[in-house]
Parts: structure tokens; C-alpha cells; sequence
């Protein structure tokens, strides 16, 4: 299977993709960050450099690949959890914009199946919580599912030295869950421990 990976070197990004090669799957993995497509290249994946948002270089970056599967790991989040307030806005933009033109682009490419990151957990109301409701029904419109998350810890987390409350999923087994959902039919699926 060719696998669109949005998100690739994000901290669930560089997790999937050894696992998805081991797999067998081909890992076409995005990133906007120049400085970041060697390490995703050593990671087993073909690099792709594009901006989710710029729309018409996503449709080409997609149709380009050919993909089966877009798998939409894409945030937009600090590398210090005393900010996530600061990127709330930003963050909602990559859910909402950005997963708008990951949809342009599937159906543009033949309408590949799309799995995109969501949270387990309840949002405050607001732009974060609307962004997230938005991004859940535009992906099972399509067909889609919705890969609802706990809230990570392991290496290269937010938590990295504790257990965070409930819900919550150990980094790697989100990871390797997700793999194991790739042929799954359109709906929900929460990943907690």
C-alpha cells in the first residue's frame, strides 16, 4: 500500500514510518520543514517537501505520490507544554485548513481512503474544540476515519518522565495501533491504553 504521510516528522510522524515500511508500505512522508526531509529519508520514507497549506502544491505533492492511504498526523504544537495555549489558534488552523486541502487533494488523486489525528478527550468550547469537530465530520463525510488519541507520553512527548491523566496512550502502541488501522472500515476509533 502507498501511504501519504502528513505530519511525518511529528512525534507520532517518526514513529510510523519504520513501522509502516516493516509493514511493507510505501511512505511518501510530508513535511514543510527543508531541514527535516534527510532524517524522514533515513527513516525509510520518500520525502516530500510541501506546505499544507498551500493547496494547489498539496493537490500535486498527492497526485504525484499516488497514494492508497493519506494518513493525516498534522498539529501544530509547541515544543513546550507551558505554550499550547499560545498555539491554539494555529493549531486549529492546521485542522481545519490543512485537512480541508488534504480532502481536496484525495478526492483530486482519485479519492484515497483518509485516517487523520483527532483527541480523546473534551476540548474546552471554543476555536480548538470547534476546529477538532470540524476535522471529525469532514473526515467521515469522505469516508474516512477519525484516529481519536489519548493524550501521548513516552520519549519525545509532552510527558516524558510521567503518566498524564486519563485518556492517554503510550507513544509507540499509538503508533503501531495505527498501523493495524489502516484497513479499517469509516468511523471512529479511540487509541488510549
Amino acid at each position: 500500500m502507498r501511504v501519504f504521510l502528513a505530519g511525518a516528522s511529528g512525534v507520532i510522524g517518526q514513529r510510523l514510518i519504520p513501522l509502516l515500511v516493516r509493514a511493507g508500505h510505501v511512505v511518501g512522508g510530508m513535511t514543510r520543514s527543508p531541514g527535516k526531509t534527510e532524517s524522514l529519508a533515513r527513516l525509510g520514507a520518500e520525502p516530500i517537501l510541501c506546505d499544507v497549506f498551500d493547496r494547489e502544491a498539496v493537490i500535486r505533492a498527492v497526485c504525484d505520490f499516488r497514494p492508497d492511504v493519506i494518513l493525516n498526523e498534522l498539529t501544530d504544537l509547541p515544543d513546550d507544554a507551558a505554550e499550547l495555549g499560545e498555539y491554539t489558534e494555529s493549531n486549529a488552523r492546521i485542522r481545519t485548513e490543512g485537512n480541508r486541502n488534504l480532502i481536496d487533494a484525495a478526492r483530486r488523486s482519485g479519492s484515497p481512503k483518509i485516517l487523520a489525528q483527532t483527541v480523546a478527550w473534551q476540548l474546552p468550547t471554543g476555536t480548538g474544540a470547534a476546529a477538532v469537530a470540524e476535522l471529525e465530520r469532514s473526515v467521515l463525510a469522505e469516508g474516512g476515519v477519525v484516529l481519536s488519541y489519548g493524550q501521548f507520553y513516552g520519549p519525545g512527548t509532552f510527558y516524558e518522565d510521567r503518566i498524564p491523566s486519563e485518556p492517554r496512550v503510550q507513544i509507540d502502541r499509538a503508533a503501531a495501533r495505527t498501523v493495524e488501522l489502516l484497513d479499517e472500515p469509516s468511523g471512529v476509533v479511540v487509541i488510549t491504553d
